[in-house]
Order: C-alpha cells, then structure tokens, then sequence
C-alpha cells in the first residue's frame, strides 16, 4: 500500500493502519520532512482557527496545548509526535514525489512513477495530498521585475525580518489576517492590498492555565466532554450556511456587531465590509486583524492594482506605493485536486478527463473505473463550519474497514449507480447552501461548481462513511 502525503491526512491514516494491525504501507513525502500544510506555512501569527482541542486526532489527544488556538509550531510538533509515537515514522519515505500513479489491467495492481523515474508497485494507493499546496500566484504585469523580496504566504522566507521595511501584503483571506497584525508592530509602514473584504469573528484566543493542563491530562472524561462541546457548538453553526433565515441572521447581527465595535471610521468599516451573505466564502476569525488596521502605519487600499515596478505596487489610478517586501497572500489552487499528479485507471481511463466537468467523487474518495485508489480530504469534503480533522478521521476509518476485508490480489470499486445517487444528492443539498450565492470562492471551480465543500454537517459525513458498506463497492477476489 502506497499513501502520497506526510500531513495530517496521510500520518492519521496511517497510525489508524498500525493500530488496525495492517503495516504493509509506505507514505511517500516529496519535501524532506512530514508536516503538509503545517510544514509549508510558517509566516508569523501562523495558526489555527479551529480550536485546539478538536484540530487533533480523536485517538491522539493532546491535553498540552499551549492556547485555545494553537500556533503553527506547536501543531507541527504534535504532527511529529503521532507520527513518532504511532510508529507510522518509519514508514515515511522522503524527498519521493510522485508523477503518476497507473492501474494495471494485467498485473491488477498500481504503478507508481516517482518524478526522478523510480517505480514502486502497489495494490492500493491513497492519495493524502489535500487540497491546499499548490499555491495561487496571481497574473500581475512586471511581478518579476519586483526588486525587493517578494513570495507567497507558504513561501515565507526563513529569517526574514520586515523591522522597519515598507510592507505590501496582497491579500485579505485567512493567512493575511494572520500576517499582518504579526508584522504591523515592526514594519516601517504596512500597506494591505484588498480585492474583496471578508466577514470575521471574533477568536476570542487565550492562553490555557497550568491547572487547565493538569486537569486535562488527568480527567480524560473532561478532554473528550470539552473536544465534543466544541464540536457541538461549531455543528450548529451549520444552519446558517443552508440558509436559514433564523441563523442567517443571527449571525449577520453578531458579525455586523463586531465590525461596528472594532472599527469606528466610517470610511473604514464601509471598505470592510462585505457584499455578500455570512459564509458564502470562507468566513474568517481574528482577534487581531481589525486592530491592526487601526494602526498609524497600516494603511488598506481597495484600489485595483494594476502592476507591480521595481519599487513597488503601482495602481489602477496611476498612484504608486513604494515596497521592500510583498507577500502574497493569494490562496491556493484549491480545485485542481491531484495536480500534477496524473492517475490511470482502468481501459487507460484518466481521472483527469473523467473530472473534465469538475472533480467528484463518491464521499470525497473513490471515484467509478478506478479500483484500490482513494483519497483524503477529496472533492467535496471540505468544510465551512468545523474542523478537517474530524473528517479526515472519518475517511481513515472508512478506508481501514475496507482493506480489513482485504487480501493481497483483491480490489475494491465503488459502484457507479452508489456514485451517482451520492453526488446527485450532494448536488441538490449543496445547492441549498449559502456558498452557491457567491460568484466565485475558493469553494468553487473556474465553471462555478462548488466542488471542495460537503453539504451537510459532519455528523451526517460521520455516519455514512462510519463503515464501509458492501453495496457501496465491487469486491473481487485474487
């Protein structure tokens, strides 16, 4: 067994493998340490905005987070310390990226072609390489020709120091709101660039107690009755993203609410706020970020940027702002799920072209004419309301109650009619929601199909995919 990817999705499935008593895997990582998106983005005030007791693993608690949200840093650790604790370490090969991945008709197992022409067979391949890694880098004139540092958010160079430098950040989605209140303080002067303003909520982010610490290490009921309180309070916030009116505008009074408070120009808070309905694009949560803008260096600019010079950003208006540093703070190519990686299945089928009409999927992770291959944290199983982790898990799992069945030779296919009833139903729900409002998200691809989120809660995710159902799938013998 093959898994593609170090990060949470790969290093989860793979302690849920061991523990399953399967240790027939290998993850192949291309970088040269685990981590995913944890290891990739480093930029100061990095962290998570999902809070900490439920952005880990249900079987790996973590009775020791630092905060409510725990910083980059310390979720790497944790990452490192599964994968370390659960054994799964030793399965991971580094510095092997992987170009494609092949079904042999013949043989009845995979080929897996690594970029420096090493093979590797298989007779199932998971691919946990996630949906936020191949970074967005947005078509400016003259971007090159910029004569300062200039690099995506995930590209954050190590030891650079904006202290007092001219800083553009391009960008207002989740990682800005994280950077600039962290390198307002100590930038000469801060310059953000918007396109579109965004709701947020308040994180209300705090440092645990010592005695919260203790408490969690010793009381594992209190861990779990708090994880699942969390959980519950995020789940019901999934009424106001299928439109209800009740929740809708509850939660368009709390965030109307907090912008008013936090910002009194009215000039500002006018540029700050959006025009379209709470959560139609991802809905963001800082303490910080509002602040920040408050500041007598910080300046946002709403202005079309029409190219980049040597000196800096120049605008649709002709103004120039002059700039040592310009992050790019544009997001990812969060719909083009596998790319670069080419997948064969049967007849030579491409899953490229099968997706020709926007990436699906049956539950986010395995797809008609591809036997032995699924995926984590696939089409559709994004969420607008809750933490990735609690669906990651959930795949995992599905995926370890499949192969238990399994022997070397056997293969298991989803059926084309549970395919079909299954994205034909996601479709109609995914229809309901608030995201089909918005003109264009990252939720959505090119041709407007909401192809990364799930339409339901997660405790809906959770029961359908709490085993793998025989009818679901074609089981063939060796």
């Amino acid at each position: 067994m093959v898994i593609i990817g170090a990060g949470f999705g790969g290093i989860g499935l793979g302690a849920l493998l061991r523990r399953a008593g399967i240790g027939s895997f290998t993850i192949l990582e291309k970088a040269g340490s685990l981590g995913g998106t944890w290891r990739d983005n480093s930029y100061p005030g990095a962290a998570c905005d999902v809070p900490s007791h439920l952005y880990c693993f249900s079987f790996a608690p973590n009775p020791q987070w630092s905060r409510r949200y725990a910083p980059q840093g310390e979720i790497l650790d944790y990452l490192t310390r599964v994968a370390r604790e659960s054994g799964v370490a030793d399965h991971i090969r580094y510095g092997c990226e992987v170009s494609a991945a092949e079904w042999s008709d013949t043989r009845r197992e995979w080929v897996v072609s690594l970029t420096d022409g090493r093979i590797i067979r298989a007779d199932v391949v998971v691919s946990a390489v996630g949906q936020l890694h191949r970074p967005t880098i947005p078509p400016i004139p003259g971007l090159e020709s910029f004569a300062g540092a200039a690099f995506h958010s995930a590209r954050w160079p190590p030891g650079l120091d904006v202290t007092d430098r001219r800083v553009g950040v391009l960008g207002t989605a989740a990682s800005a709101v994280q950077i600039v209140p962290a390198v307002a303080g100590a930038a000469a002067r801060l310059t953000v660039f918007q396109r579109s303003p965004n709701w947020i909520l308040p994180r209300g982010d705090r440092a645990y107690g010592a005695w919260e610490r203790r408490a969690m290490a010793a009381v594992p009921g209190l861990r779990r009755a708090y994880r699942t309180w969390i959980w519950a309070s995020y789940e019901a916030r999934f009424p106001a993203l299928r439109g209800r009116r009740l929740f809708a505008g509850f939660a368009q009074h709390l965030l109307d609410r907090h912008l008013s408070s936090e910002v009194d120009d009215p000039r500002l808070r006018c540029a700050l706020t959006p025009d379209y309905p709470v959560g139609a694009r991802r809905v963001l949560s800082a303490d910080d970020y509002y602040p920040a803008l408050r500041r007598p260096n910080v300046e946002l600019v709403t202005q079309p940027v029409d190219r980049v010079i040597p000196e800096g950003i120049v605008l649709s208006d002709g103004s120039m702002t002059p700039l040592d540093v310009l992050v790019l703070a544009t997001g990812f190519r969060s719909t083009e799920f596998l790319v670069p990686l080419r997948v064969v299945g049967t007849g030579g089928r491409v899953l490229a072209e099968v997706w020709s009409d926007g990436a699906s999927a049956h539950l986010g992770l395995s797809v008609p004419g591809f036997p032995n291959f699924f995926m984590m944290y696939g089409p559709n199983t994004n969420l607008g309301h809750n933490s990735i982790l609690f669906m990651l898990e959930c795949q995992a799992r599905h995926i370890v109650s499949l192969l238990r069945g399994m022997s070397h030779g056997d293969t298991a296919e989803v059926r084309a009619d549970s395919f079909a009833r299954q994205h034909d139903a996601l479709q109609r729900a995914l229809d309901r929601t608030v995201w089909s409002a918005a003109d264009r998200s990252w939720y959505k691809d090119d041709a407007g199909r909401i192809t990364n989120n799930w339409g339901y809660g997660t405790l809906r995710y959770w029961w359908q995919t709490r085993r793998a159902v025989a009818r679901d799938y074609v089981l063939t013998r060796g």
